[in-house]
């Protein structure tokens, strides 16, 4: 392979041309300028949302936008270029701006990964071991989380500058597929088995932990239910005993104290219950809401912290996850086709055309995030629509002028 890479021109070195993806390269081109487009902006419109909505400055969003920072990265300046390779079939950027283009393309994916886990790991804590939450997700704790992202990120894939090279198959720059090895496949399977597989595990012990609230809110409704449902107690009804409360001769002082005996009963079962679904719901709220009077009546209290706990900030915390979780599944679908392509095809033996293919898919991880956040979040789809107007008013003024 050295005597070979010696003896090449360097129209050799970085040309992808082959008869086979003439065509498909048009196709790749529209592809990679809608990504930069839609990236850009959208990213653009992430972190100018959070900056001017002070409703959006949460310690959470902060990894929100953390993650939008390494998708703009890769938006406005890899992109571009990939878009150029891919047009004339070349890389005509020279062979040092091919090792930093491998260098930050593969630091703007590490930082998504670890990105993606911190926010498994503070949706988990915040769910299930709160005052850890507070601990680890302060605002200094989180500063240094980030820089940390970042710093594991360039000293990972720093140590591979030497070995940097331009792929044919794919017509971008990456590190050479044998050269870098054992190292490379270390890193492989750290960033994108391992973590990747830790954000799908957290997920699943946050639903497990919702499942077991839910199910415990839904058995205080249905001992509430029945609470009110059921009858008087009667003359012929038995107490805990199982000896009859007496007969219609009984006196009246028995039946009065058989009754208080049922009802103190009862409003011990909805107490336990009230206590059993606000333990399990308050472990759902992403924020602390502050604790009822004791002068307030204990059904009533209850009902009202019932509903607050399932419609309100519950029903926040579950959508949020959900994004999060579906920004999750979207970096999966654009990474799994490429990386199971490149582990069974080692021989270089799939049509070119594959491999750019599920190359080009990767480029969506850049520019979907901001999509989600606008379908699912409606803070951020507020926000956007705030700057969009903005935005069009301004250029409205600029026109009339």
């Amino acid at each position: 392979m050295l005597v070979n890479h010696t003896n090449q021109t360097d129209d050799d070195l970085f040309s992808c041309y082959s008869p086979s993806v003439v065509g498909y390269r048009y196709f790749a081109v529209v592809w990679g300028c809608a990504v930069t487009i839609t990236g850009t902006v959208g990213n653009l419109m992430t972190i100018l949302a959070f900056s001017l909505d002070k409703h959006l400055r949460t310690r959470f969003n902060v990894l929100i936008v953390n993650l939008a920072v390494a998708d703009l990265l890769y938006c406005t300046i890899l992109q571009p270029i990939s878009v150029d390779s891919y047009l004339h079939l070349r890389w005509r950027s020279g062979e040092v701006w091919c090792s930093i283009f491998g260098l930050l393309l593969f630091l703007s994916n590490s930082v998504s990964i670890i990105t993606l886990c911190l926010i498994a790991v503070s949706r988990y804590l915040l769910v299930a071991k709160r005052t850890v939450f507070e601990r680890v997700f302060s605002d200094r704790g989180l500063t240094v989380l980030l820089m940390s992202a970042w710093a594991l990120g360039l000293a990972s894939f720093c140590p591979l500058w030497p070995v940097y090279t331009f792929v044919p198959q794919v017509c971008t720059c990456s590190f050479h597929r044998t050269r870098g090895r054992p190292y490379t496949t270390i890193l492989l399977f750290f960033y994108f088995f391992i973590g990747l597989g830790c954000v799908g595990a957290f997920y699943l012990l946050i639903y497990r932990r919702v499942l077991i609230a839910s199910q415990a809110l839904l058995q205080y409704k249905l001992s509430r239910r029945s609470s009110r449902k059921r009858p008087a107690p009667s003359a012929q009804e038995t107490d805990d005993s199982g000896v009859e409360s007496g007969t219609a001769n009984t006196c009246s002082s028995e039946m009065s104290s058989q009754a208080d005996v049922v009802r103190n009963k009862d409003e011990s079962t909805q107490s336990s219950a009230k206590t059993l679904s606000s333990s399990a719901a308050s472990k759902l709220l992403p924020s602390t809401a502050p604790a009822p009077p004791s002068s307030t009546p204990a059904v009533t209290q209850a009902a009202s912290s019932s509903h607050s706990a399932t419609s309100g900030d519950d029903g926040e915390f579950k959508r949020v996850t959900r994004m999060c979780f579906t920004v999750f599944l979207c970096f999966m679908f654009c990474f799994v086709p490429f990386l199971l392509l490149n582990i069974a095809d080692k021989q270089n033996r799939a049509p070119q055309v594959l491999h750019m293919l599920s190359a080009n898919l990767t480029w969506l991880n850049s520019c979907i995030n901001p999509v989600l956040y606008a379908v699912m979040n409606r803070q951020f789809r507020q926000a956007y629509h705030v700057l969009l107007t903005k935005a069009t008013a301004s250029f409205s003024c600029l026109w009339t002028w």
